[in-house]
């Protein structure tokens, strides 16, 4: 079975053609970072009429590496939540035109889904139930996912996202945009514990993320002291860094244990962070039997592949979209 992904939900372009929802036969983004790079963040507008530029040119590249015909396709699966409106609403349209002219079935994706089954497309797969953490720049949240199409939210956050976390503490310190990435990159040279940082606690809810407290103690800290060069700014990257991933670690692998799941994946861009993955690692290694699941960095940002997984799981459950499939900003999973 190969299904043609489509994800268009934010800032990339991306198209897929995915064989029996494990192997990315083609795997093509066309990524916006350099036009949103000068205003420190994703312009929703600039996002949109983008997206219109890239997308045919990128359906019929990922066709071409994939060495398949429309006719070759079994089904045309497309984000359609949630993200940015008129983002959605070119990969959604386009979708829809392509799947009617090769008189092919429609599904829609939520893209929250997609990164819960992108690690199915590594080699080394998991297996349901497994607790699922989406870690992004617009989400973090905590599933439990026991099947395809079968999951339930544990926890999610009360404010900021912790890639929301990364990239606007990185711009109160001056770094170039994407700000998770700066900060991940500086934070290698720097010592975690030079500065405490509250964690991202919510009192009543110990599965609920606010990292919004720690963006003002940052903010808090660069106004009393300034902005910091050199190793000392390597240290306060670290220490930043640290705060967020010990809430993200700590609290995954306390929803696994309450859930008595041996399985925890983790998925979204933030989970592309290499400390976070080192963490996460060498956390479960003092779990006996629990196992980690990181998908390659690729699979973590967003992408079409995982798309055309959660599509053909939902074509296989007999889910169909019509013409009258519309951008859903707020879908919830």
């Amino acid at each position: 079975m190969r299904v043609l992904g489509i994800e268009t939900s934010c800032d990339e372009t991306a198209a897929s053609v995915v064989e029996d929802g494990r192997r990315a036969l083609s795997d093509v983004v066309a990524t916006q970072i350099d036009i949103h790079r000068r205003w420190g963040g994703v312009v929703p507008e600039l996002a949109s009429r983008n997206h219109v530029v890239q997308v045919m040119p990128v359906v019929d590249e990922a066709l071409s590496r994939a060495g398949v015909r429309p006719e070759d396709l079994d089904a045309v699966a497309v984000t359609s939540g949630p993200g940015l409106v008129g983002a959605l609403l070119v990969g959604v349209q386009a979708a829809k035109a392509l799947a009617a002219a090769w008189r092919r079935p429609l599904v829609r994706v939520n893209h929250l889904e997609g990164h819960l089954v992108a690690a199915f497309l590594s080699d080394r797969a998991p297996a349901f139930p497994y607790l699922g953490m989406v870690v992004s720049g617009g989400h973090t949240s905590l599933y439990a996912a026991r099947g395809f199409g079968d999951y339930a939210v544990l926890g999610q956050t009360r404010d900021d996202a912790a890639g929301e976390a990364f990239d606007k503490g990185a711009k109160l310190l001056g770094l170039p945009y994407p700000g998770g990435v700066a900060i991940d990159r500086l934070a290698r040279d720097g010592d975690a514990r030079a500065i405490r940082f509250p964690k991202a606690i919510v009192k009543g809810a110990d599965l609920d993320f606010s990292f919004s407290g720690l963006k003002t103690a940052l903010l808090h800290h660069v106004r009393a002291h300034g902005v910091p060069e050199g190793r000392a700014l390597a240290d306060l990257c670290a220490s930043y860094q640290e705060a967020i991933v010990a809430a993200l670690v700590q609290k995954a692998f306390r929803a696994a244990r309450r859930l008595q799941f041996e399985r925890l994946v983790l998925s979204g861009g933030v989970a592309a962070n290499g400390r976070l993955r080192q963490v996460f690692e060498e956390t479960a290694a003092g779990y006996e039997g629990m196992e980690v699941y990181l998908p390659a960095p690729k699979l973590c940002t967003d992408n079409a592949a995982m798309i055309a997984v959660a599509g053909t799981h939902a074509f296989l459950r007999g889910e169909r979209a019509g013409a009258e499939l519309n951008a859903d900003p707020a879908w919830r999973l």
